[in-house]
């Protein structure tokens, strides 16, 4: 009797202990992919916090305002809205005389259009016409969800599309987030641009959950799987499915592929299994010392030989 009344108590200790960790999984899903209102910074990226800092984020989840723009270019441009299913989307479309062809920059997590007007000022000055977009729920574009590259592949889609009704050709530039989306417009939406330059792509949104636990010195299981689970619940996909990998094995899109070496969020496993499976014509560029951040910022002779030599041939 007595062992019965011991194995009930763990049996209900469990039980417990598994409804705890599914309510602060879904909690920390709900503050990853909903952006907040209220004044302040993002929270640092894990690598950047200190022991204290980082078990309060464990505690209480991330701060994640909406993204917003604090910049504008300094190339003349016009500010265009467009339709998406996620919602209305905020465009700076800066036109150049005689444009060998347009480039859609799409941006990252947590980040908007503003932070791609150095690569943007770049390709004008390739021939290139630009058009940088904020994905549903960042920047000037409507709403504050974000799902870290499933939906906003409807957002990829639907500039794509506008940009197809123009003469000339599209190609699409893309880091992090973006790089992921574009891949899923390309492999399920029926997408399909000229060519795609991606930086940095995760694998896939379990092995991104995975690194971000690491980079914490946090076991990522169960956690990670917890937290992949109710982000997709909660903003209705099955997140499990969202893989850049498998994406990359349904596209012959011609894409260039860019990873730094000192990425602490996206590996080089990923990196070598999302450009074995490209199916199309293919080049990579790997950057020393770069982290998870624009190569340029290290390296900008390099990036741009790279970017020119496959956009111009």
């Amino acid at each position: 009797m007595r062992h019965a009344r011991k194995l009930r108590r763990l049996a209900v200790l469990a039980a417990l202990a598994f409804v705890l960790l599914n309510v602060v999984a879904a909690f920390h899903a709900w503050r990853f992919t909903h952006f907040t209102t209220e004044v302040g910074t993002h929270t640092d990226n894990p690598e950047q916090l200190t022991l204290l800092q980082k078990l309060w984020v464990l505690v209480t989840g991330i701060k994640n305002p909406k993204p917003v723009n604090h910049a504008a270019p300094d190339f003349p441009y016009v500010t265009t809205y467009l339709e998406s299913p996620n919602g209305r989307l905020e465009v700076w479309h800066g036109e150049v005389p005689n444009a060998r062809g347009t480039v859609a920059l799409f941006h990252g997590y947590t980040s908007s259009k503003a932070k791609l007007l150095s690569e943007a000022a770049y390709f004008r000055s390739l021939g290139y016409s630009v058009v940088l977009t904020d994905f549903a729920g960042n920047g000037g574009s409507e709403g504050n969800v974000c799902t870290v590259g499933h939906h906003e592949a409807e957002d990829v889609a639907a500039v794509v599309q506008w940009l197809q009704q123009r003469p000339g050709p599209v190609f699409i530039y893309a880091n992090s987030m973006g790089a992921v989306a574009t891949l899923r417009a390309e492999a399920e939406l029926g997408v399909r641009p000229t060519a795609n330059l991606l930086e940095c792509p995760y694998g896939s949104m379990l092995e991104t959950a995975q690194s971000r636990f690491r980079s914490m010195h946090v076991p990522p299981f169960p956690m990670a799987n917890l937290l992949v689970f109710w982000g997709g619940v909660e903003n209705n996909f099955w997140a499990f499915d969202l893989d850049a990998t498998r994406y990359a094995a349904r596209i012959t899109t011609p894409t260039l592929l860019m990873w730094g070496e000192a990425d602490p969020r996206v590996t080089r496993p990923e990196t070598d299994a999302i450009y074995a499976a490209l199916r199309g014509p293919r080049k990579r560029q790997d950057f020393p010392r770069s982290g998870h951040e624009p190569y340029w910022w290290k390296h900008k002779a390099l990036w741009e030989s790279t970017v020119r030599e496959f956009m111009i041939k």
